[in-house]
């Protein structure tokens, strides 16, 4: 692996999908010892990650639009 003059290396695209991480995903770095730790950032959940998890378990099998509608404006 190769450091570029800008101090950016590329994780490998196998490491990459084992730990699900995608572009803009936030990560952080710190030093233990002599090695360098890269973890997962705990960062605020996505708008849309906010919505499923207020969403999952609500319904009762199917639900029609309107029913969703109404749980996402809280009605």
């Amino acid at each position: 692996m190769k450091l570029t003059e800008k101090g950016q290396v590329t994780i490998p695209i196998d490491l990459r999908r084992e730990l699900g991480l995608r572009p803009g995903d936030q990560i952080e770095i710190r030093l233990e010892g002599n090695a360098l730790v890269l973890t997962r950032a705990h960062s605020v959940p996505s708008r849309g990650q906010r919505m499923v998890d207020l969403l999952r378990g609500s319904g009762h099998g199917e639900m029609t639009t309107d029913e969703i509608m109404e749980l996402t404006r809280g009605e």
